[in-house]
């Protein structure tokens, strides 16, 4: 419907249907793209040489450092972030949060394709070797550096929890069973948990990275997490909910 100067009326309900309609095709289009770059990771992952045997340029990490590992593990650590936005897309019909979750997939899916780039570039394999486990390049006596955030951490290498702040193969069905303002909850809730971890990991890599645009990749996602977490303690608090740590 339109007004006398031809002007389409924002009341009108096949306006607001057409702006629903709009919506939902930027959000397919926004997950074909998430899509196409972890497919792209999972087949770099695929075709790389576990052994680690590839020439590799010169000046480039060691296997074992630090820009290295802090690639490898943020990679996973992103794609499942992805992985819970686009379930918590299906789960809810809040504008809100389903922005919020289209904004973490596509920034979380192309800094993963970032990071996987890099290890190709350097002649390095996606995946640590045996000896090494997860958040190893950050110190201290578990792999992490000592840095534990928040009191919901589920034990490391159990159901699926390779690192901190993500969750567990449970949590993940759990969230795919809930809808409306529960599966809101708990989707915020597991992104705080998930975010906290990440923050950890991005500020290890800034002070202990040695390739200039890692670090700055690093701070960018210390500083934007750091930002998200602020509106995803608020968004909790007006569905009187609170983060879990």
């Amino acid at each position: 419907m339109t007004d006398a100067t031809g002007t389409a009326d924002p009341k009108d309900p096949a306006t607001s249907a057409e702006r629903r309609k709009t919506a939902r095709v930027r959000w397919v289009a926004g997950g074909a793209v998430a899509l196409a770059l972890l497919f792209a990771g999972a087949a770099a992952v695929a075709s790389a040489r576990e052994d680690g045997s590839a020439p590799r340029p010169a000046g480039a990490p060691a296997p074992d450092s630090a820009d290295a590992g802090f690639a490898r593990d943020m990679a996973v650590h992103h794609q499942q972030a992805v992985e819970m936005s686009f379930i918590v897309r299906d789960r809810t019909e809040n504008e809100d949060v389903r922005r919020l979750a289209y904004d973490i997939a596509n920034t979380q899916a192309n800094q993963r394709g970032m990071l996987l780039g890099w290890l190709d570039l350097w002649g390095l394999p996606k995946v640590a070797g045996g000896d090494q486990p997860p958040m190893a390049w950050m110190g201290g006596g578990e792999g992490d550096g000592g840095h534990e955030h928040g009191g919901h951490q589920p034990d490391r290498g159990s159901d699926g929890v390779l690192m901190a702040g993500m969750a567990s193969r449970a949590e993940l069905e759990r969230l795919a069973r809930l809808d409306g303002r529960q599966a809101e909850v708990f989707y915020l809730q597991l992104m705080t948990d998930h975010h906290q971890g990440g923050v950890a990991m991005a500020e290890a890599c800034a002070s202990r990275c040695a390739v200039p645009v890692e670090q700055r990749l690093a701070q960018g996602m210390v500083e934007g997490q750091q930002s998200e977490l602020g509106l995803m303690r608020d968004m909790l608090t007006e569905r009187k909910a609170r983060p879990r740590s």
